[in-house]
């Protein structure tokens, strides 16, 4: 009897899970379906105001807040902070989607619209599902994990095509030689047009105008092919 009542304690507390699980994702569908068309802009935590990344995270954010876009960060510090505060500058739609951690993640203070997420897959789902684009400024593991989330989405057609910016061509260069090099060359795991999918760049205006000119070339949010990218993919390749 005792084996069974613990049986049912576990299948509750995980039932209720699945409505917590359901409740993040209601409140940050219905708080962000109205916000217009979004960035999302991802970097380190770890981004001191006196770097240049910070500077060029703040700029690039107000150049495209200007321009009308809504700012999506994880709502913490460093690249986060930058961005939100560029947004709020100029007047902009600056949005956190904060996470809880147990190491506590502040939100910082430049927000004027902040989430709060227990799931990062459900947080993740959000920084995708509204965003016209992604800029991944420097980083670490969280901020490659949500580059290559989006490039695996693009690659297999599981999102609409975005553009996807790195910015800090210092910064990226060695990755993107290890692409070419091993991941492409010597094992062949991806195509080559699989490379197309980023652009790499140094120029806040620049970064902008990719993402200004994709939302102008109007197409809609739902699955469809990128232009050069072959519909079939190899099982190995993933």
């Amino acid at each position: 009897m005792s084996e069974k009542i613990a049986r049912f304690g576990v299948a509750t507390e995980e039932t209720w899970r699945v409505f917590r699980i359901m409740a993040e994702f209601v409140e940050g569908f219905e708080e962000l379906a109205t916000i217009g068309p979004a960035v999302s802009i991802f970097g380190s935590a770890r981004t001191k105001p006196d770097e240049k990344y910070y500077r060029l995270a703040e700029e690039t954010a107000a150049i495209l807040a200007g321009a009308g876009f809504a700012i999506i960060t994880g709502g913490g510090s460093g690249i986060m902070a930058a961005a939100n505060k560029g947004a709020t500058q100029v007047g902009g739609k600056s949005i956190g989607l904060n996470i809880d951690l147990s190491h506590e993640q502040m939100p910082n203070e430049y927000q004027n619209l902040s989430l709060h997420f227990r799931y990062f897959f459900c947080r993740k789902v959000m920084f995708l599902k509204y965003a016209n684009g992604f800029i991944v400024f420097p980083g670490g593991y969280g901020t490659m994990d949500e580059f290559t989330e989006a490039l695996v989405l693009i690659q297999t057609f599981k999102q609409a095509y975005f553009p996807v910016i790195l910015m800090g061509s210092d910064y990226w260069s060695g990755l993107i030689d290890w692409m070419k090099k091993d991941m492409l060359g010597k094992h062949n795991y991806i195509d080559r047009q699989d490379l197309n999918v980023f652009t790499v760049c140094d120029d806040p205006q620049k970064a902008a105008k990719v993402i200004i000119d994709f939302k102008k070339s109007g197409k809609k949010s739902g699955l469809q092919e990128p232009s050069g990218l072959k519909k079939t993919q190899s099982p190995s390749r993933r």
